[in-house]
């Protein structure tokens, strides 16, 4: 395990600017979610087949955002603060949505429900370490973490979008297990690391 956790404080210099290119391209990942819900709800294969590109669109711009942040020297606190969060609610805001038309029946609602949990935790978790000035750091596999999550989700609206093609939806279905295996994997990760700092604090 290598989660990375620093005293607030010890990170590169950010910008403070709010309405830079790689925070407005977060912005409009954010804006897409409940677009891509809705068209989700309605249902149809040409609207489905809308929601996939919209959320492939979204799901491609949570590695631009990084990438051009990085290359233009725009990194910011407030997208440090957004980017994670505009991935957990796109992820399950997605899932919500699939559940709620009946795309995830039986079994398949036990991985998106841990997935669901383990976001709200983290993110809960990171409020209260940041409290604490303390900053629990992105893992590599918690970024693997959500690229299957994200993988999943595609795969589960390209099977709406393209019921014909049944390899989509038997694909889809596996890639949410796996994920929700990394989510669970890398939840336990966080929380043994913030456990250990709390107690090297009070030491």
């Amino acid at each position: 395990m290598n989660t990375r956790i620093e005293k607030r404080g010890c990170a590169a210099a950010m910008t403070e600017r709010v309405w830079t290119i790689p925070n407005i391209i977060t912005y409009a990942r954010i804006g897409t979610v409940p677009v891509v819900a809705a068209l989700i709800m309605l249902g149809g294969e040409t609207v489905l087949r809308a929601a996939l590109v919209l959320f492939i669109l979204g799901a491609l711009t949570d590695y631009l955002d990084g990438y051009l942040a990085r290359r233009l020297n725009q990194m910011s606190e407030i997208g440090r603060m957004l980017d994670p969060i505009a991935d957990k609610v796109m992820v399950t805001v997605m899932l919500l949505a699939l559940a709620a038309n009946g795309t995830l029946p039986g079994w398949l609602l036990l991985p998106a429900a841990v997935i669901v949990f383990r976001e709200g935790f983290v993110s809960g978790l990171r409020e209260f370490m940041a409290a604490k000035s303390i900053t629990l750091h992105v893992t590599p596999i918690a970024k693997w973490k959500t690229a299957t999550q994200l993988v999943a989700i595609g795969l589960l609206l390209a099977a709406l979008a393209f019921p014909l093609v049944a390899g989509f939806a038997i694909a889809g279905q596996a890639m949410l297990w796996i994920s929700a295996a990394l989510t669970l994997y890398t939840g336990a990760e966080y929380f043994l690391k913030a456990f250990r700092s709390l107690g090297s604090v009070v030491d």
